[in-house]
């Protein structure tokens, strides 16, 4: 019966993504390369003095990034230190420097990390004005990159990879913006709040008071799943009856995270002029989202020990109008799509259930990844597979007519590698200098030994890939986690960014290459399994090490 749920629900979800799949992606592909600008858009464009038609070189591109960016991170950061003198801050003061900062890194690195409980920290003011802006912009910004990326490969010998501003504003205004507000709505519809009450005091059935707090609650919940960012309005994030009510809401905030991500392989394929490679990048994408929800299913569905047992599985940690089901789902989607939303915490699942979450993440969120950070996820592996395959054959390697060089296998080599760097030097420093060590240990961890250290790599992973989920029994809110993760974050999203760009600059510049027979074909089976195989080896099983003296210890005993 348990699979049959999971079957109808997968199919669900499949079904809407396969009715939307060309139609919003063709949408997404016209917006990128219409020539056409909005009114708006031009009094936009004339007011921050850019000129639409000049395309910009890779680093000009880079540098419009970064330039963006970094005055969203003061904005933020400034306005949760003057929270309390803001209207709507409901008497909360200021959060301490180090968390102001780490919540600043993590809304604009499109990680949506929470060390503290939104409700009892941050005002109403903070959330919309700091907050929400920033999973329209942060969200914009990954979509705008991966579009630089998808130009090198459909561009001849061009020295420009189109122009940010104009990726930036056509995004949020005609993508992100409309399909939010439709989101909104059928989110109050189902019972999400959206109102400016602060803090209502209730009797409870006992004659005890407890206070309910409100707020603008189902705007930023569209944003947040929708731009794949993830941070919830309640601590208890979208297991909130006030963020996600129903069972049928559930499956459409599952929707809302996949929807952009699973639409842009489309993107892809319409603007380098092949659909067929667009097939093949979603097909990827779905085999390996499709294995992760099979495996967390079964393993918290037949969960070892004995309380799981007796009670039909592990229920521990899992909303009752969700079950497993619904919360497995939600779980294999949110960490394949650097949303870090949670209906259940991760943190209570069984010991290799609560692996497959993390392992999500360190396949580098490419199933099917963040909006934007997913495809150029994927398509950098695509260039590592091609490399293999033309090792094996003995020919240069070319994708999409495009050779595949010294520098361009360089670049997504050092793409390849910093996640991990990041991940793993933070896990370890975190436990090997002795000061911290004794912080992390005494005040961080709750659950001491291996399930403790799985806490901590689980948080250098989700901080590292943009995700901003957490196995929920970690205390974060201290200088030193704080301050690694908050630059875990910063590095992780931005170091990618660099190199993605300059490959896109690369390809950009070359000529493309008339197909031969030696050239291997990639949109057949052949390339869909090789690139599946090269996305575990080259990144789940570099984590094979650290992940058997956590959660694979902790399962085995």
């Amino acid at each position: 019966m348990a699979w049959m749920y999971a079957l109808l629900a997968l199919g669900t979800v499949a079904a809407v993504l396969v009715i939307l799949y060309r139609p919003l992606g063709d949408y997404m592909a016209w917006v990128y390369t219409s020539r056409k600008d909005w009114k708006v858009e031009r009094g936009i464009y004339k007011v921050i003095g850019v000129d639409p038609k000049t395309g910009q070189t890779w680093q000009a591109y880079l540098r419009s990034v970064l330039a963006l960016s970094a005055i969203g991170l003061l904005l933020v950061y400034g306005l949760q230190r003057l929270q309390q003198w803001l209207p709507y801050s409901f008497g909360l003061g200021a959060p301490s420097e180090h968390l102001s900062f780490n919540t600043a890194a993590s809304f604009v690195g499109n990680t949506n990390w929470q060390s503290y409980s939104p409700e009892l920290t941050v005002g109403y003011t903070v959330q919309f004005a700091g907050l929400a802006v920033q999973n329209f912009v942060s969200a914009a910004v990954g979509i705008a990159v991966a579009i630089a990326l998808v130009r090198g490969f459909a561009y001849r010998r061009s020295g420009t990879i189109g122009n940010f501003w104009v990726d930036l504003i056509r995004g949020t205004l005609r993508i992100l913006l409309p399909i939010a507000v439709v989101g909104a709505i059928v989110l109050m519809i189902g019972g999400v709040i959206q109102n400016f009450n602060g803090f209502t005091p209730v009797t409870t059935l006992t004659g005890a008071t407890q206070t309910i707090p409100g707020g603008p609650v189902a705007s930023q919940e569209a944003i947040k799943l929708l731009g794949t960012n993830g941070g919830g309005f309640f601590n208890a994030n979208s297991s909130h009856p006030f963020e996600n009510p129903t069972a049928w809401t559930n499956i459409f905030e599952i929707l809302l995270m996949l929807v952009i991500p699973f639409s842009l392989p489309r993107v892809f394929g319409r603007i380098v002029g092949d659909n067929r490679q667009g097939y093949a990048i979603l097909s990827v994408m779905a085999i390996l989202f499709a294995a992760s929800f099979s495996i967390l299913t079964a393993l918290e569905s037949t969960g070892m020990g004995t309380a799981p047992e007796l009670a039909g599985g592990a229920m521990e940690g899992k909303e009752q109008r969700f079950g497993i089901i619904g919360s497995t789902l939600f779980a294999t989607t949110s960490t394949g799509t650097s949303t870090g939303a949670v209906n259940s915490m991760h943190d209570s699942y069984t010991a290799l259930g609560g692996m497959m979450p993390m392992l999500n993440m360190m396949l580098g969120e490419v199933t099917p990844g963040g909006v934007g950070s997913g495809i150029y996820a994927i398509l950098i592996l695509a260039v590592i597979a091609v490399f293999i395959s033309g090792l094996l054959i003995g020919r240069t390697p070319e994708y999409l007519g495009k050779k595949i060089g010294p520098r361009e296998i360089k670049l997504a080599a050092l793409y390849i590698l910093l996640m991990p760097t990041l991940v793993l030097t933070g896990t370890a420093l975190s436990f090997a200098i002795p000061g911290v060590r004794e912080g992390v240990e005494r005040t961080s961890i709750w659950n001491p030994g291996i399930h403790g250290m799985s806490e901590v790599l689980y948080a250098f992973t989700s901080a590292a890939n943009n995700n901003g989920s957490a196995f929920a029994g970690l205390t974060a809110n201290t200088p030193w986690l704080n301050t690694a993760l908050g630059l875990a974050i910063l590095l992780g999203r931005f170091v990618p960014i660099v190199f993605v760009l300059a490959l896109a600059g690369s390809l950009a510049a070359q000529d493309k290459v008339p197909p031969t027979s030696g050239t291997l074909p990639t949109h057949r089976p052949m390339f869909i399994g090789l690139l599946t195989a090269v996305t575990i080896l080259v990144t789940a099983l570099t984590f094979f090490p650290v992940l058997a003296l956590g959660p694979l210890a902790e399962g085995l005993m």
